[in-house]
């Protein structure tokens, strides 16, 4: 199989690696000459067989709304886009009907993993028509980790569920980091009895009802700066744990947990606190999202 990769950046660039590493060929396109493998989107077209498979993993919002509309000019009736980023689901709508009037078919993919993937493989959400589903699904088995499909990969719904889904996901990763951040703060404040906090969180790997990815995630993040001395307790947010609490707010579902996890998230713009070190830490060792320094 011979794919189209628009978007060569953190998660991009390893989603490449692992699809020619399992058999895909990959034809990629990004603005940065240094990455890419075709001077422009008319070029990749140009590359792949028909019809195409291109997938799109560029930044939400208006970065991808270009490229769907540049697509909607270069591709042919019959070809496919999976568009991969951090969309909101309503997003989806808009670009399907929009590829939809020009015969090109249309598939969201939430896609969890960071700057794992690579070598761990990627959890994926994908919505869409189940023909389309079921076209891509060699792209998806080789990004999906080995083992049961089932434990990496689910068809959630039509067009809008896969990034639904991924919302859901991101969110209660918010309320998760937030658990673990606040666990370390207290432990970190009680200095007079808890020696060792980066040895605690290491000693909660195996074994225990808390154990986790994230969890392994903070212990390597405590390994390279135990007290969390070189970042700012500022944690960015990006989108999807908005989206989930306005989506519970939209279905009388209660989230708690979650809506208190973003106002926290506010909190860290305002101080410089110690939970909110451990929250910026992890993000930046599962996505490799920027921190914020203290020489910065």
């Amino acid at each position: 199989m011979h794919i189209g990769l628009i978007g060569l950046g953190k998660m991009g660039n390893n989603m490449r690696a692992r699809l020619r590493d399992k058999g895909i060929e990959v034809t990629g396109y990004d603005r940065n000459p240094e990455v890419t493998d075709v001077a422009d989107l008319g070029a990749l077209a140009a590359a792949l067989p028909t019809p195409r498979l291109v997938w799109v993993m560029v930044p939400a919002g208006e970065i991808t709304d270009a490229v769907v509309k540049d697509l909607a000019e270069v591709l042919d009736e019959g070809d496919l886009v999976i568009e991969g980023g951090n969309s909101r689901f309503t997003e989806d709508f808009k670009h399907a009907e929009e590829l939809s009037a020009k015969g090109i078919h249309y598939v969201d993919a939430g896609v969890s993993g960071g700057v794992w993937g690579h070598q761990n493989g990627y959890g994926l959400m994908v919505g869409g028509d189940a023909a389309d589903i079921e076209r891509a699904m060699p792209v998806f088995d080789a990004l999906r980790p080995e083992g049961p499909r089932e434990e990496s990969f689910v068809h959630v719904g039509p067009v809008g569920a896969g990034h639904y889904a991924k919302m859901v996901h991101n969110g209660i990763e918010y309320g998760l980091m937030q658990a673990y951040a606040e666990g370390y703060e207290l432990l970190a404040a009680r200095d007079d009895l808890i020696s060792d906090v980066p040895g605690t969180f290491k000693a909660w790997q195996r074994g225990t009802v808390v154990r986790s990815w994230l969890l392994e995630l903070m212990v390597l993040a405590l390994d390279a700066d135990p007290e969390l001395k070189d970042i700012k307790g500022y944690v960015q947010d990006s989108g999807e744990g908005r989206w989930t609490v306005e989506e519970g707010i939209a279905n009388a579902v209660p989230m708690p947990v979650i809506s208190a996890s973003i106002f926290s998230r506010f909190v860290s713009r305002q101080d410089d606190s110690p939970a909110m070190k451990a929250v910026a830490a992890l993000r930046n060792q599962f996505g490799g999202h920027a921190v914020v320094r203290k020489t910065d």
